[in-house]
């Protein structure tokens, strides 16, 4: 047999081969594979992980430092609350006491020299000045612990108070500010109990919001198991206590608010210190919905702000995921005590003394 007929038997041999192993894997009964196995709708997680993957953990915001000097750099003044008045910030210690004179001193900074600093064409650290604080009789209360939370509504000036004469007290206090910044002064005959939801110590009413139906006051801790059904308390513009509405439970501490913004929703501080063990929840819903950013990952402080939706039938929150800060390593929490909006570029932050005094700034996401 020639060369050319072996080869050419050997091409219809192959074919043939092809042709029947072909048949074979088509052929009804001879698929050799499982068929996927699937999983019924009604079984599958309703809610994301705590954690979900690497390449879908949220945005976390970086924190721009912004340099002080002078006595409100310093740690004793222990910022506990901020709030605009036109176009100055002012800043209130714990105890203003502890600058100036007679009842000492709050912290003012101009917005132009904020917005100076932040676009780099003022480079040294900003000096805020001093204001006089007037407050006759205010730090005799028994067992002042300081002043907690400021808010303006026109020259109104409205602050919070906390107290442990035997328990847990806090209080609303009702003052004006004058226009060229030369005194706040405090009415103390305006001064209103509110009465903590629940006995932590330090902690009150640490949040002050201006709404068509007046003055809230927001207590420090609404989690599930320390406070099942949060409220705030609600005052008129001159002090005078309307009741309360109830609000939505937030683990961890609720430390200031932002005023309302055009369709009454606002944000809020929401920190926990690691060592803060009787604020530790069993479960962080916000961290179950949303996810936790890289460093909230690893880390069990938490430093984000949160919004809510203001309506006269209460605080819920919104469907907006909170804006998580980026931490510091090694588990060091930064302790912010205040918030303000800087126009639409974001919120400027101010801890009290620790981990040290720090005024910073957040942009939006």
């Amino acid at each position: 047999m020639s060369k050319r007929s072996i080869r050419l038997l050997l091409v219809i041999f192959t074919l043939l081969l092809l042709a029947v192993i072909a048949w074979r894997l088509t052929s009804p009964g001879n698929n050799r594979e499982k068929p996927l196995a699937t999983t019924p709708t009604s079984s599958l997680p309703t809610q994301p992980a705590t954690t979900p993957p690497t390449a879908s953990l949220p945005q976390e915001q970086l924190v721009t430092v912004i340099s002080l000097s002078g006595p409100a750099s310093e740690s004793k003044s222990e910022i506990s609350g901020m709030a605009w008045y036109n176009e100055s910030l002012i800043l209130l210690p714990q105890y203003p006491s502890r600058f100036g004179s007679g009842d000492g001193a709050v912290f003012s900074l101009a917005k132009d020299d904020l917005l100076a600093f932040l676009d780099g064409t003022q480079t040294g650290p900003l000096s805020p000045i001093e204001i006089p604080f007037v407050a006759p009789g205010i730090e005799q209360i028994d067992g002042f612990e300081g002043f907690e939370a400021i808010t303006f509504s026109g020259n109104n000036v409205y602050l919070t108070i906390e107290a442990k004469p035997d328990k847990m007290m806090g209080y609303l206090v009702v003052g004006t500010i004058t226009p060229n910044l030369s005194e706040l002064r405090l009415d103390p005959t305006s001064l209103n109990e509110i009465p903590p939801q629940v006995q932590i110590d330090n902690m009150t009413d640490e949040a002050l919001l201006i709404t068509p139906a007046g003055v809230l006051s927001f207590f420090e801790a609404n989690g599930l198991k320390n406070n099942a059904s949060p409220i705030v308390h609600t005052f008129s513009l001159t002090g005078e206590s309307l009741g309360t509405s109830p609000m939505a439970n937030l683990e961890y501490r609720l430390t200031d608010v932002t005023p309302l913004d055009s369709t009454n929703r606002f944000w809020g501080i929401n920190y926990f210190y690691p060592g803060d063990t009787k604020l530790t929840p069993d479960i962080d819903p916000l961290a179950v919905s949303y996810g936790k950013g890289p460093t909230h990952a690893v880390s069990t402080a938490v430093e984000r702000l949160v919004q809510f939706q203001y309506s006269e039938n209460g605080i819920t929150f919104t469907t907006i995921p909170p804006i998580q800060l980026q931490l510091l390593p090694d588990n060091e929490a930064r302790n912010w005590e205040a918030i303000a909006f800087l126009d639409q570029r974001g919120f400027l932050l101010a801890t009290d003394k620790f981990p040290t005094t720090i005024l910073a700034f957040v942009s939006l996401p």
